[in-house]
């Protein structure tokens, strides 16, 4: 079932991807070679919780931590360790998650870990700009097929590869709802998209092929062929002629 959200209820999914963009801002200034990815956990999790919300990824499911912090290979979903500490010339996604007043928001970026080299900055470049792709087409009647070809068709002309095992996802009330919003698909094809859908649009894009394995701890996803992937992700809400990025 897809919920449509009044104006009050946008107003209050607005204040949980604001403290969401927030936290981003507060992952990137702490992103640096050296730290591990549990102090930048920490760092995220003691601002949302400042900000009187409840971190969206703890607990849920059975994850341990508050944010995802992928390196490199990590396609989405890494748990923080304190033995995992940032190398420079590495790539790391972060994905967060905030609830507050009965919704959640949810975003993700990656970042450059101190000096990175061309080739995997033109990986996050492009990974990022996939999603203004898809968000030129969005607006009421406009179909998920056209976000999904949007961003696909867009990666593989850098020769790059879009996840497909995982996909964006409908956010309110709860973390993931319908609609899922896949990052490739068909122009024209799929559901119609409605005034007052909030999704996160989440393009996951692979610098080689798009296989992609579970390591043992059941939750971290990698390239099967290790090499890098990078993660863009905002929450939107779909309007008459447009959508309003909440996240940005």
């Amino acid at each position: 079932m897809i919920y449509l959200k009044n104006n009050e209820q946008l107003a209050l999914m607005k204040e949980a991807n604001r403290i969401v963009k927030n936290a981003l801002l507060v992952a990137e200034e702490t992103v640096k070679p050296g730290i591990t990815t549990e102090y930048l956990d920490k760092k995220v999790h003691d601002y949302i919780v400042k900000e009187k919300a409840y971190p969206s990824f703890l607990n849920y499911e059975g994850f341990p931590k508050s944010i995802c912090a992928s390196i490199d290979e990590e396609v989405v979903h890494g748990i923080p360790s304190s033995k995992r500490i940032l190398q420079e010339g590495s790539i790391i996604s972060v994905d967060v998650g905030a609830y507050k007043n009965g919704y959640h928001g949810d975003a993700a970026r990656t970042f450059a870990i101190g000096k990175i080299s061309q080739e995997k900055q033109q990986l996050i470049d492009v990974t990022k700009q996939s999603f203004f792709e898809a968000i030129k087409i969005v607006k009421e009647g406009a179909r998920l097929g056209d976000i999904g070809n949007a961003i696909d068709s867009y990666v593989r002309s850098f020769g790059y590869s879009t996840v497909k095992v995982l996909v964006g996802h409908g956010i309110g009330q709860n973390l993931h709802e319908s609609p899922d919003v896949p990052n490739y698909g068909v122009a024209g094809r799929g559901l119609r998209l409605q005034a007052g859908m909030t999704i996160a649009i989440e393009p996951m894009i692979n610098m080689g092929d798009y296989r992609v394995e579970f390591l043992s701890d059941g939750w971290t996803c990698v390239t099967a062929d290790r090499k890098p992937s990078a993660h863009y992700e905002n929450t939107i809400a779909i309007t008459k002629d447009g959508c309003e990025i909440l996240t940005l």
